[in-house]
């Protein structure tokens, strides 16, 4: 055992040694390896973290919140197309009254007009200050429970303002920073204009998650009642008043509690498809999009993309596993000569063997090991510069020493196997 650490720890010395001595040699040969494994440092850093600050915000929303949708993004991930989806009839509020009255597994539905078609935008105007066009959302008094976004100040809008078209609203946190917040003025009261019509301010979002830390507009918006929605941006008034078909339609629902999420959606399903007047044998022509659903999705994304990654650092340890089968072939032939003295002094061919792995294992882990240090730092200065979230685990540092450490085993198996293989005598008379 002793003899064998000692030979481990001689071997590692003379790689270094060969290290030191021919520096930018070894430099261009760990270079794939270098670049393979920073890459995947990286990446996965920056993957893992949008990933995990993706899921945070998806679980601000709710986990057990379920959206009926008259088509969302699992139609198109499962290939439908775009001109079958468009023939679909569109959500209306008697829906959502019918899923409130014929299901008793639901404790809360809210409507939501705006949102489950093209969004309608407005700007918002206060005294001489305006905003850019910001989504105008019509909803029910259920909205604020159902999509958890906590209020900063003031109140949600109540059923009472619902039933009777009040002009009120709540405002995002991107309206309320320009119009109020640059002049620290309270919202509360005051009369703001979205489009043409004049709405009080009853209440203000905080800001809201984003994926990725960065500012998609998950702000840039306000709410008011679906009932005054339906008055003020409806393209007929008395119709839309009465079954809001002019208008897209999203429905948000909450299972009761102990009802689980399938159950719930099953019974949602059942009452969708006896209003739709479908048939056993037609699909459904509304979605009911979950977060898991959501999530799925995403995670088809995400392993797409980091197969994608892998294969592509593949390549740059691949040419480096070539870098390092060249080297270490001129380096058996540059020491023939001492390989034929270690085996006239009794070197085993198991030993050569081992001493040559172990120098190629050590000069692409000693690749690895700049590749995850850059990785990492790459991550960090990403993070620092924009804010985006990342995430180091720890094992993506051990795939990045352990690819590199692999490669060198892999790569020098020949020249190290050709080593093991030489004639003592003849390597001795090598020259």
């Amino acid at each position: 055992m002793a003899i064998r650490i000692g030979l481990v720890r001689e071997v590692i010395a003379m790689a270094f040694d060969t290290v030191r001595t021919n520096k930018v040699r070894s430099a261009l040969t760990v270079l794939g390896v270098v670049i393979g494994i920073t890459s995947i440092v990286g990446m996965t850093a920056m993957i893992r973290g949008f990933d995990q600050s993706l899921r945070g915000m998806i679980a601000a929303v709710g986990p057990n919140t379920i959206f009926v949708q008259r088509f969302g993004v699992t139609s198109f991930a499962n290939g439908a197309e775009i001109r079958e989806l468009l023939k679909r009839p569109n959500l209306t509020v008697s829906d959502a009254r019918a899923i409130e009255e014929q299901t008793d597994l639901i404790q809360l539905v809210d409507i939501e007009l705006g949102a489950g078609g093209p969004p309608t935008t407005r700007r918002v105007f206060y005294r001489d200050n305006r905003t850019l066009p910001m989504v105008v959302f019509g909803t029910s008094e259920n909205f604020a429970e159902g999509t958890r976004i906590p209020m900063l100040s003031g109140r949600f809008f109540n059923g009472t303002e619902v039933q009777y078209r009040k002009n009120v609203t709540v405002i995002g946190n991107t309206p309320y920073q320009v119009l109020f917040a640059a002049t620290g003025s309270d919202p509360l009261g005051k009369l703001i204009r979205i489009g043409t019509e004049r709405f009080e301010v009853v209440g203000v979002f905080d800001k809201r998650p984003a994926a990725g830390g960065f500012n998609l507009g998950q702000d840039d918006f306000v709410v008011i009642p679906y009932t005054a929605y339906q008055r003020v941006f409806g393209l007929n008034a008395v119709r839309v008043a009465r079954n809001a078909t002019l208008l897209p339609v999203q429905i948000a629902l909450l299972p009761r509690d102990g009802v689980s999420q399938a159950d719930a959606m099953a019974e949602v399903e059942r009452v969708m498809r006896i209003r739709h007047g479908l048939r056993l044998d037609q699909p459904n022509d509304f979605d009911i999009v979950t977060q898991d659903a959501v999530l799925k999705l995403w995670d088809q994304i995400s392993q797409g993309t980091f197969f994608a990654l892998i294969v592509i650092s593949s390549i740059a340890l691949m040419v480096g596993g070539i870098g390092v089968m060249a080297i270490m072939s001129i380096s058996v032939t540059e020491r023939t000569r001492e390989i034929g003295v270690r085996k006239a002094l009794g070197a085993r061919r198991a030993e050569i063997l081992f001493q040559f792995l172990l120098e190629a294992a050590f000069l692409t882990s000693l690749g690895g090991v700049i590749g995850v240090l850059l990785g990492s730092g790459i991550g960090w200065g990403v993070h620092f510069a924009t804010g985006f979230p990342i995430s180091l685990p720890w094992w993506s540092f051990a795939i990045g020493l352990g690819f590199s450490a692999s490669v060198g085993i892999f790569f020098g198996m020949y020249p190290a196997f050709k080593a093991s293989r030489l004639d003592p005598i003849e390597a001795l008379r090598y020259e």
